[in-house]
């Protein structure tokens, strides 16, 4: 489902704006790819036939990559027209229904799925923006000892910045991403003129004789060749915000023939100089545009690394409403376009992790030993959970779902493989970074299933309960009074917390639940839903999708058509308050118990969360023992 803006906005301008959003992390690939292939840890020796067999593996893992595996196949399994790990996990676990071993697998997978790109979040603009501010180094020797200062002030610029929202820097991303693709593709076609026998690389032949004559050496280089790729992803994780025909045409008609231009002349500049190898890219160029191509590249990193950024927002924010993070500060920055949210937490989490990285690793070159295995896990990931989605929405066969499968997945675990060679000397940090994160968010969907299981087993029947207050009815008093519950057969531990203490009931009791689909976004008219009960109450049932931005007073207006008047200033909301205890011997292990206790009690409020009027609610404290 494409932004209401998006609708009405003409497709050359909707794909003018997909290369400032969408392209960015792949566009600024070739900044670092080649010289990772031939100046790395582990190099490929610099002759004719290793160069021309490297770019024939670049080319082709761009066209079975990007172009067959994501934008032919991938993008068409969309969520109500949304993309991304999240709505891939929804849709998948739709297709499962309630066969338990598949919705675990699918859980398991998609939170793999999830941290690998929050650790290539972290990664990405590390790695970009270094590699662009590197090139003073190769501009003046002199200036090699500001790289890492510049580098970081750009990186604390940029996630400074994201309080005041990217709607005014937004507008000259795809401007900017005109210009850099342009430069890629003129740079490129410039030096090719100089060695047009690199075209023969367009051949896949070259790259089958530059495995069959190294072997190892192939294999390894393929954690390297990768980096070509890194950024593909994004072309399913926006679709939501541009539609596929945008994205096709950006990739097609301009992206794919730059990059293609860039790289191979990088090849014929190597060809010519093999000392070109240090730093192919700005090699490219003559001295005297050196500097403004500094100058565009760390700009063009910028706008890579805000691409990253916000993705990493809008997962952020998905995750939570389905469940697998705590609730979170959400801020929006537009008024016109409710996607553009920022999340406190996640910016300065996320900042101190960039600007370790580059502290730690110090280039990137450093840096490209630890890019590549979260990248290529988030492949695998895709193809398996696609798969699923290709046999049962599709209705594919499991022959023709397989046989598909197989064929991407051979090369997802060929990237795969040669990327788990970079574990010692770097390869370990987005795999700690992962476990960091698959702990929180399972101990976190854990811990909340737990809970609720607890509340259920300790809450009243509800049906039982209603009868008895109309047999023996308490003092009833005027005004409504809502209660947040999650089980809405059961009665909520804030209303039976209220009787007791108060000794009184509203004239109007609203058992209202929440419940979060596993599609993007709930129409408005299917939003709510309002039952009747006896003796003046009211089971309220509202209903979001995992994109939605949750409104309680808004969406309570929608009960008036429904029958039930509710008076804004003549309403209250009563919320349980949770304090939980930890105890040993539980269905969950001690420490993660403990855990969980510690991300709960750093949850944003319920009353932030849905927007309720906070001189309106009132609280009431509960201990319940996990």
């Amino acid at each position: 489902m494409k932004s209401d803006s998006a609708k009405h906005t003409p497709l050359p301008a909707l794909a003018l704006a997909a290369l400032g959003v969408v392209f960015g992390d792949i566009g600024t690939s070739p900044l670092y790819t080649m010289k990772e292939v031939f100046a790395s840890h582990h190099p490929v020796p610099v002759t004719p036939d290793n160069v021309l067999g490297v770019l024939s593996l670049i080319l082709w893992a761009l066209i079975m990559v990007v172009t067959v595996k994501y934008v032919a196949f991938v993008m068409r399994a969309d969520n109500q027209g949304e993309g991304g790990i999240m709505a891939l996990i929804a849709l998948a676990g739709r297709q499962a229904g309630n066969n338990q071993r598949k919705q675990k697998f699918i859980m398991f997978a998609g939170i793999i799925g999830a941290c690998m790109f929050f650790a290539d979040g972290m990664i990405t603009p590390a790695i970009s923006v270094l590699s662009a501010v590197e090139g003073l180094g190769v501009a003046s020797p002199r200036l090699h000892s500001m790289i890492i200062p510049i580098t970081l002030t750009v990186l604390f610029t940029l996630f400074w910045m994201q309080q005041y929202g990217t709607a005014m820097v937004g507008k000259v991303f795809g401007p900017v991403m005109v210009l850099w693709f342009g430069t890629l593709a003129a740079l490129g076609f410039t030096n090719i003129l100089h060695n047009p026998e690199v075209l023969y690389a367009v051949s896949p032949l070259y790259a089958i004789h530059f495995f069959t004559n190294n072997h190892w050496i192939a294999f390894v280089a393929l954690g390297a060749v990768v980096l070509a790729v890194t950024g593909g992803e994004a072309l399913y994780a926006d679709m939501g915000h541009f539609g596929r025909k945008p994205i096709r045409l950006a990739w097609f008609g301009f992206v794919l023939p730059a990059l293609i231009l860039n790289y191979f002349g990088q090849g014929a500049l190597i060809l010519h100089n093999p000392a070109a190898v240090q730093n192919p890219f700005y090699m490219l160029a003559p001295d005297w545009l050196m500097y403004p191509l500094i100058a565009l590249a760390t700009i063009s990193t910028v706008v890579a690394s805000q691409a990253v950024i916000s993705g990493a927002f809008s997962v952020s924010r998905q995750a939570q409403q389905l469940g697998y993070m705590p609730r979170m500060l959400v801020q929006h920055t537009s008024e016109l376009e409710k996607g553009q949210i920022y999340l406190p937490r996640i910016n300065w989490l996320l900042m101190c992790a960039v600007m370790g990285l580059v502290v730690v690793f110090g280039s990137s070159s450093n840096l490209a030993a630890a890019y590549g295995i979260a990248v290529t896990g988030d492949m695998v990931i895709t193809t398996l959970l696609a798969a699923m989605v290709f046999h049962g929405a599709w209705g594919w066969s499991w022959t023709k779902t397989l046989s598909l499968s197989a064929v991407f997945l051979s090369v997802d675990l060929a990237f795969f493989g040669a990327n788990i060679l970079k574990i010692p000397v770097g390869g370990w940090v987005p795999i700690l970074i992962g476990l960091v994160i698959f702990t929180l968010m399972t101990t976190w969907k854990t811990g909340r299933n737990l809970l609720l299981k607890r509340l259920k087993s300790e809450s009243m029947e509800l049906n039982p309960f209603i009868e008895a207050m109309g047999g023996h009815p308490p003092t009833r008093v005027p005004g409504n009074a809502i209660f947040m519950t999650p089980n809405q057969h059961g009665v909520p531990h804030a209303l039976l917390h209220n009787l007791k203490h108060n000794k009184v009931l509203h004239e109007k009791v609203i058992l209202l639940t929440v419940k979060i689909e596993d599609i993007p976004h709930v129409y408005r008219e299917d939003r709510l839903t309002v039952e009747n009960l006896p003796n003046a109450f009211y089971r309220v049932i509202v209903r979001y999708g995992f994109k939605d931005d949750p409104n309680l007073p808004i969406d309570l207006e929608l009960c008036t058509a429904q029958g039930l008047e509710l008076e804004p200033m003549d309403t209250s909301f009563f919320i349980g308050k949770e304090a939980l205890i930890a105890v040993p011997n539980s269905e969950m292990a001690y420490w993660r118990e403990k855990l969980f206790v510690g991300m709960f009690r750093n949850a944003d409020s319920v009353t932030n969360y849905f927007k309720l009027p906070p001189n309106r609610v009132v609280e009431l404290g509960a201990q319940v023992t996990l």
